[in-house]
């Protein structure tokens, strides 16, 4: 006679169930946009979706100074329609494509700024050159462009740049408006500008900041 199995005792709630062999699903990994110590001369600000304020959405800003009273940088990929050749007819040579102002950002707007590359220059203390990050370096546009070393392979210029004061940067990080991420040489004189540049920096990413490249890099324009 086969016996009959227990009845389960209902207080001990239902019964396991069997495993399957399945594994968890990997829980997904916590989007890494950078910390305040990453933000260093050389590195760049991403606008990320969340920031929507119409001054800084899709942008990319390539930071020239960060300490404790602040932060200073160019955004960069936003040709405007005011020709160098206009304005300092000395530097519009030595420019490279499109060679326009750029609009570095919302302050001192009247106030020129000039990016140059110079792999292997030897800046010194009467150089117009003064380093930024590897080979980028700021010009003094009050000089002769006769004077600048011949490694000088491009420059660009702005028109006003983007600033921040002790801790308003470390609360927008916070706050998801930007990611931190490694500056490159050929980003200061890229080809490319707006919408593409964000794409293209935000490609060159890993894990879910690559994602984010798929995104509108102004949510305000949809």
């Amino acid at each position: 006679m086969t016996p009959v199995p227990a009845s389960p005792d209902p207080e001990s709630g239902p019964p396991a169930r069997p495993a399957t062999g399945r594994r968890r699903a990997p829980a997904v990994p916590a989007l890494s946009v950078g910390r305040l110590d990453d933000v260093c001369p050389g590195s760049l600000l991403v606008a990320l979706p969340s920031l929507t304020d119409p001054t800084f959405a899709g942008t990319v800003v390539y930071v020239l100074d960060h300490s404790d009273t602040g932060t200073l940088g160019v955004v960069l990929g936003r040709p405007s329609q005011v020709e160098i050749r206009d304005v300092l007819p000395g530097w519009c040579d030595l420019a490279v494509d499109p060679g326009v102002f750029h609009v570095g950002g919302p302050c001192e707007t009247d106030t020129a700024l000039c990016l140059a590359t110079a792999p292997a220059a030897a800046a010194d203390e009467h150089s117009p050159l003064r380093r930024v990050a590897g080979d980028v370096y700021l010009v003094d546009l009050d000089a002769d462009p006769a004077d600048l070393p011949e490694q000088v392979t491009g420059l660009r210029v702005f028109a006003g740049y983007a600033g921040w004061s002790p801790g308003q940067l470390a609360g927008e990080i916070v706050e998801g408006a930007w990611a931190c991420v490694p500056g490159r040489l050929d980003d200061v004189l890229s080809a490319v500008s707006g919408p593409d540049l964000w794409r293209a920096v935000m490609g060159r990413q890993t894990g879910r900041l690559a994602v984010l490249s798929t995104a509108p890099a102004d949510p305000t324009a949809n």
